[in-house]
């Protein structure tokens, strides 16, 4: 098994090697971790379009040596006229996942690039946004070979998303690529080489803002100018929970970040730090955590305008102690519950001055809503398509802002390491996280080698509606028996799956080493000086 890339001068991980290679070349260059991070954003949103666009939204966690992590929440809220009377009026009971009108949020991706940029600044940052789009803008001029998971996507979904504004002409001009097939996106490396020059506040409140507004008024999405030139993302304060390995941070609602905070927060209070890596009490300890942890999240998480307790609640002692007591380590509570889909890619990078980031950038599900502003490019994400319709904390309403499965992760250890992570997968996101996490950092795998190893999947996500216990099937057989007789509904899966989520990290070293992984489920790769 391929074991972690080393290095000392910096180091960038994503899911597609064009963007890990566009933010190390910024590192190479003199930029900082930030830097580097908005260059992959901007490549990634190029190469990689079935998993996330510049019309999405985006989650950071910056590091700096010595300091707490700072958040950047940059998730669009819903249009001014996106209201459950517009939605029975246009004869829906329910938003549509595709089309015009599941484009309902404004893409906050971009705004989080603007504040990002800002602590770039900060702490020494001084390449120009020009430069950092420059690899976007070649690649979509140039273009780039069609990756396997595109093709298969594409493949899969033609039929609810041909009928999106844009889509076809944009992904499928020819038919359905191949892998290998050359896709070029002028249009949308003219946006990117636009705001390189101008300045990213033109998605917002310039030209860009303006011809996006006319573009998706004009096929019936309920978003207008005034709704981007409202908005702005927000520097924030991380979630946080201390355990006994050190503090790990993720992001504030309306993310499911308490969760992923909370499985390993219960985890910690099993006592399982003896146990076989990839054992029973190991998996079905991290697997009936995440239920008590989804419970909790499913309650109470949302617009967090609307939310009835402080998040942080969630991960006090009285709570973890007391959630952690009701977890039964012989048998399986019984599930499913209502599961939440996602699609997004994560990506991290540390530079020379120790400087990390955790990032997340999105469309919600594979191609969003399908719609494509022609005169810009841009695909537009159906975010907006997980309000509900009805009261409750996640009820559309102008400016709320909807459920997220995205969580970027980040964690300062006792020995002095700093580990950036995450992964895409939806629902999936929690426990794969907690599965890197616990490997890496409790039973000391190698880094790689825990991103490599089997996974398990609890209900529904990404690619998949069914609500088994899922596992990879290069878990050890005696494994799958015990779980099985612990009563935990199990489907073996393949070796490899995309369901199972395109994970990541990279971990530095007290001396300075930085350790990265990719995922090979997926088409990317550590980059490193």
């Amino acid at each position: 098994m391929l074991r972690s890339r080393t290095a000392l001068g910096g180091m960038v991980t994503a899911p597609h090697h064009l963007a890990a290679e566009a933010g190390r070349d910024i590192l190479r260059e003199g930029g900082n971790a930030v830097e580097a991070m908005i260059a992959a954003a901007a490549t990634i949103a190029v190469v990689y379009p079935h998993m996330n666009a510049i019309g999405g939204d985006g989650f950071w966690l910056i590091a700096e040596p010595g300091k707490d992590p700072v958040a950047i929440r940059a998730c669009g809220g819903a249009a001014n006229l996106a209201t459950p009377d517009f939605y029975r009026e246009q004869g829906k009971a329910a938003i549509p996942a595709r089309g015009p009108l599941a484009a309902l949020t404004v893409a906050g991706a971009i705004g989080g690039w603007i504040k990002a940029a800002e602590v770039a600044a900060s702490i020494g940052g001084k390449i120009p946004h020009s430069r950092l789009m420059r690899d976007a803008v070649h690649h979509g001029k140039a273009g780039v070979p069609v990756t396997k998971s595109q093709v298969a996507l594409t493949t899969t979904k033609m039929a609810e998303l041909e009928s999106s504004p844009g889509y076809v002409d944009t992904y499928a001009a020819n038919g359905i690529p191949a892998i290998g097939d050359v896709l070029k996106q002028p249009a949308l490396a003219a946006t990117l080489e636009h705001l390189g020059r101008v300045g990213f506040d033109d998605f917002y409140r310039g030209d860009i803002a303006r011809t996006n507004a006319r573009g998706l008024e004009a096929v019936g999405s309920p978003l207008r100018l005034a709704d981007f030139e409202a908005y702005h993302a927000k520097i924030m304060t991380p979630l946080s929970v201390k355990l006994s390995a050190g503090t790990v941070f993720n992001m504030v609602p309306p993310t499911q970040g308490v969760a992923s905070l909370m499985i390993l927060g219960l985890f910690d209070r099993l006592g399982l730090s003896g146990a076989t890596l990839d054992g029973y009490d190991h998996v079905h300890g991290l697997i009936e955590a995440t239920k008590r942890a989804f419970l909790k999240r499913d309650a109470h998480v949302g617009d967090p305008t609307r939310m009835s307790i402080d998040p942080m609640s969630l991960l006090s002692d009285e709570m973890l102690d007391h959630e952690a007591a009701r977890i039964d380590m012989k048998t399986a509570l019984p599930w499913p519950h209502v599961a939440k889909p996602g699609d997004t890619i994560w990506m991290g990078a540390v530079d020379a001055n120790g400087v990390a980031v955790s990032y997340i950038q999105s469309i919600f599900w594979e191609f969003g809503s399908g719609v494509v502003v022609p005169e810009t490019g841009v695909l537009w994400q159906n975010r907006g398509a997980s309000f509900t319709l009805h009261d409750g904390p996640n009820q559309l309403g102008p400016g709320r802002l909807p459920f997220h499965t995205l969580n970027p992760a980040l964690a300062k250890l006792n020995d002095g390491s700093v580990l950036t992570y995450g992964t895409m997968g939806g629902e999936g996101q929690p426990q794969t996280q907690s599965a890197v996490f616990t490997r890496n950092v409790i039973y000391g795998q190698d880094l790689q080698e825990a991103v490599s190893a089997p996974r398990w999947l609890l209900g529904k996500t990404w690619g998949e509606d069914t609500t088994t216990l899922k596992l990879e099937n290069r878990f050890d057989p005696a494994l799958i028996e015990q779980l099985k007789s612990a009563s935990h509904t199990v489907e073996v899966v393949g070796s490899y799956e995309d369901m199972m989520g395109h994970a990541g990290g990279i971990r530095l070293k007290p001396n300075g080493v930085m350790e990265g992984a990719t995922d090979p489920r997926a088409d990317g790769s550590v980059a490193a000086l």
